[in-house]
């Protein structure tokens, strides 16, 4: 007797952006992704995923995404850790939603600029935003709809029309995904800590622990590497025999154990297939 199986629908992740251009090489803190979208706003969906992502309650990011405004991440322990996360709604519909973020010198630096001329808070973070970021990016903003040729466009994102929102986004989430190069060279995308924790059979905490603070991390006698480049993770696992290699090196050499890694990593041609493949990627 055969049995039929049941085909379970999956409820769909929310599509946030079809429009993403890297600049996250360009130097802090104007290292930003620009992710857009020309389809209708999901307010739900896209406020629910910022919320989770910048630890916004969701009440106030659905507030800030319908209204515009910023926020200040409370102090811990008397102290100020962070900086806003701001939202720039223009009320004509002339241009895009914008969402971005501040670290902390910025933030200074916003409110010293709105008491001086009296702005409102997010006029004064959106013009020290822009003064950071690269020159490309900058004359970008200044055009419509970022300046992109919608005759070059695929169909599907061209016929959304003009572009609904942008986040500036520099965090690794469950919609954002990166990639890391394996062993065997391949490059595996993933979204998210538990993801990427799930994928090489770790803690949620040593994921965030290494790609916020950089460094190493051994995993089943391989090491996972993760490099901080312009406040940007890129992380590769290595094998144990390319791990055994880089720990010779640092033996040997002296070398630092990052560098003993980079130093075999590039002189393994299954892993330099994968960085070529990712630098090919990039460079679209």
């Amino acid at each position: 007797m055969f049995k039929i199986k049941k085909k379970i629908d999956k409820p769909k992740a929310p599509v946030l952006y079809n429009i993403i251009e890297d600049y996250s090489e360009f130097d802090a803190p104007g290292n930003v992704t620009v992710c857009a979208m020309t389809q209708k706003e999901d307010l739900s969906g896209h406020a629910k995923i910022l919320s989770e992502s910048y630890e916004v309650p969701l009440d106030t990011m659905t507030t800030l995404l319908t209204e515009g405004g910023a926020y200040v991440y409370p102090q811990i322990s008397g102290l100020l850790t962070r900086g806003l996360f701001a939202c720039l709604v223009d009320s004509t519909g002339g241009s895009p939603k914008q969402t971005f973020v501040l670290d902390l010198m910025q933030f200074a630096e916003a409110e010293q600029l709105a008491r001086a001329r009296s702005l409102p808070l997010v006029e004064a973070a959106l013009e020290i935003f822009r003064r950071t970021l690269s020159q490309e990016l900058k004359t970008k903003l200044q055009q419509k709809n970022l300046g992109l040729d919608y005759r070059m466009l695929d169909r599907a994102v061209a016929k959304g029309g003009d572009i609904k929102y942008i986040d500036f986004r520099k965090d690794w989430s469950p919609h954002f995904k990166r990639l890391c190069i394996m062993p065997d060279g391949r490059l595996i995308e993933t979204g998210g800590l538990e993801e990427f924790a799930q994928l090489h059979g770790i803690t949620i905490s040593e994921v965030k622990t290494l790609v916020e603070q950089g460094g190493t991390l051994e995993v089943n006698g391989e090491v996972l590497a993760c490099q901080i480049v312009n406040g940007q993770p890129a992380v590769a696992r290595f094998s144990t025999k390319n791990y055994t290699k880089a720990k010779e090196l640092v033996a040997t050499k002296g070398l630092h154990l990052m560098d003993a890694l980079s130093e075999v990593g590039y002189s393994d041609p299954a892993m330099m297939r994968g960085l070529v493949r990712k630098e090919l990627t990039s460079g679209r």
